[in-house]
């Protein structure tokens, strides 16, 4: 440590040196007189910048936003988009909105939020759920392909498989596809494969499948009745739902992986595509297989050999009897 001595020419009068102790009062004075410099100062300073706000308005702290800068309150955003605050604050719960700014105790919404929001909206039009949406933004905004990309390749999975599509019929018209057999009409709206729209005078019939409804004229042609084939239709559908659905999870779970190439929207598009040629194909073979396989181990069981038919038992008519009945007296 470096001492300075000063000599006492050099001292300041008023100084008392460090060989002189200020009694109290003088120490108390000294002291009031500092606390009274430190406050002027204080109050000097905070009018200087005072009045430095008021010359430049662009130094001030903002209290509220000006109408300008694009920000919202909630209730402001609600009558801006025509979502209801309530709603908008369910999707800020569920991550699907970003949080609001807040300036005090009230938040604000920018211009990215209504954006966001028509976003939401157009993506629940399309029949996405909430979860599934925000899954999507948060992998775009992380560097992943645009929104558009991902919209145009839902479009493309959502393109028809077949062109059997439901048909709006006649009575005359059907009847000109059923072999104008009236009482057919009847049962066709019994099993389900036909419904009559309204109650309108002459008759229209909605057709949910023309082409279920030829093969089911076809299959009657060789001894199949209506019945029969729509049971055996629902047979074949109820077990082909719950294979597609596990078809579309495994190939979605192998996205990148083994199914769509890289996983980029385009690549998942195109390998989808090839399954419409392609998985009818392997379905017409595997169910050919299948039946193949089915029919082999039914005539080895013996069921091609005449057998006792189930069902209900033939009725036995009793031998009249030689006896009279007793006359009642």
């Amino acid at each position: 440590m470096m001492t300075v001595v000063v000599s006492p020419a050099e001292r300041n009068p008023d100084d008392p040196g460090p060989d002189t102790v200020p009694d109290p009062e003088t120490a108390a004075a000294m002291f009031r007189d500092a606390a009274l410099a430190a406050e002027t100062e204080r109050i000097t300073d905070d009018a200087m910048a005072a009045d430095a706000v008021t010359a430049d308005p662009a130094m001030a702290e903002p209290t509220a936003p000006e109408p300008d800068e694009d920000l919202y309150t909630i209730d402001e955003l609600a009558s801006l988009t025509g979502v209801p605050s309530r709603t908008i604050r369910f999707y800020q719960s569920k991550g699907t909105l970003t949080a609001p700014e807040r300036k005090g105790r009230v938040a604000y919404y920018r211009a990215e939020h209504v954006e966001r929001l028509k976003v939401i909206a157009e993506l629940q039009d399309r029949g996405l759920r909430l979860d599934a949406i925000r899954d999507a933004l948060q992998q775009i905004e992380n560097g992943g392909d645009s929104l558009q990309e991902w919209l145009g390749m839902g479009d493309e999975l959502q393109a028809p498989w077949s062109d059997d599509r439901p048909v709006v019929l006649t009575e005359d018209e059907l009847l000109e596809r059923i072999g104008h057999r009236k009482p057919m009409i009847a049962e066709l709206v019994r099993i389900g494969m036909i419904e009559r729209q309204g109650h309108s005078r002459p008759a229209t019939y909605i057709v949910s499948s023309p082409g279920m409804l030829g093969i089911g004229l076809t299959l009657e042609a060789a001894g199949v009745d209506s019945a029969t084939a729509y049971e055996a239709s629902q047979l074949m559908r109820r077990p082909m739902g719950k294979m597609t659905d596990e078809l579309v999870a495994f190939f979605a779970q192998h996205a990148g992986q083994g199914f769509g190439g890289g996983g980029d929207p385009q690549s998942i598009a195109r390998s989808y595509e090839s399954l419409r040629p392609e998985g009818l194909r392997a379905v017409q073979l595997i169910f050919a297989q299948e039946m193949e396989r089915s029919l082999r181990e039914f005539v080895e069981r013996g069921g091609a050999m005449p057998q006792a038919r189930k069902g209900r038992p033939p009725e036995h008519r009793s031998k009249p009897s030689s006896k009279r009945p007793e006359r009642k007296r």
